[in-house]
């Protein structure tokens, strides 16, 4: 993608600001219609999807939220929770006036996805779940090893920024640097708690919410993001739904591939 699509793209978009319980919540949204609402993994923020955006929004209203506690909306003090994020997200859509939505979640926010359809049901209109983690007793007990996924410890000569670069380096490919430093400027933002959301993530009892989803869900993953693609079959046996594999990507799938990411996006909403 050229800078100049970059620019033209990203004049497309419109940011602002909801009240919350919690205090002020960051959402950028593009186009009209149907409410299409992107949930991003952690420790990033709305940047996850400013491709993706202008692409779905050229046929619905395409919004991106700041999870709680990170990018440009509100950080509460108190432990993190796949559960509060869900408050945060349904404060937005009442503050929006999203009578009846899409819901888009990856990793972290395909977790959060799952919270919100088990309480908004009938008003989520489609799911779509990418490379989210099935989150069962292995996982929460830490089979396979759980690990830090970010953390650094902030040095004097600045070097923990080269560390925090070379630990998601292998998770982007050549020429994509622009995207990781778009990860690294998320990560600083909330550098004291940057492991939460994951930490989050591994106490969240998923199983008990997933028969209270009414929506059609559809799950995905990169196919090179080897952390997610087991969680497919997983989904697939629980819910009864659908999955898709995308043809290139990783971890970042909608920076990698955003193309085809909202491609699939809005082949999804638009079914009927």
């Amino acid at each position: 993608m050229t800078d100049t699509t970059n620019t033209a793209l990203t004049n497309t978009l419109r940011k602002g600001y909801v009240p919350s319980r919690f205090g002020q919540l960051h959402y950028v949204e593009s186009g009209d219609g149907e409410p299409v609402l992107m949930l991003h993994q952690t420790p990033r923020s709305w940047t996850e999807y400013r491709a993706v955006l202008p692409l779905v929004g050229a046929r619905y209203r395409a919004i991106a939220m700041d999870t709680l506690g990170y990018g440009a909306s509100a950080k509460p003090e108190g432990p993190h929770s796949v559960e509060r994020f869900a408050d945060a997200v349904g404060d937005l859509v009442e503050a929006l006036g999203l009578d009846r939505f899409h819901l888009v979640g990856h990793h972290t926010g395909g977790v959060i996805a799952v919270e919100v359809a088990a309480r908004f049901q009938d008003r989520v209109a489609s799911l779509m779940l990418s490379a989210a983690a099935f989150v069962d007793d292995d996982k929460r007990s830490g089979v396979g090893g759980h690990g830090r996924v970010d953390h650094v410890d902030p040095k004097a000569d600045g070097s923990h920024l080269q560390e925090l670069w070379d630990r998601r380096r292998r998770f982007y490919r050549p020429g994509e640097e622009e995207a990781l430093t778009r990860y690294v400027i998320d990560a600083l933002t909330v550098l004291d708690r940057v492991e939460e959301g994951h930490e989050s993530l591994r106490r969240y009892v998923m199983e008990p919410r997933l028969p209270h989803i009414t929506a059609r869900t559809l799950a995905v993953c990169a196919s090179g993001d080897h952390f997610s693609l087991p969680s497919l079959p997983k989904f697939a046996a629980a819910l009864g739904c659908e999955t898709r594999v995308l043809s290139d990507g990783h971890v970042a799938a909608p920076e990698q591939v955003p193309v085809e990411f909202a491609q699939t996006i809005l082949a999804w909403v638009g079914r009927d």
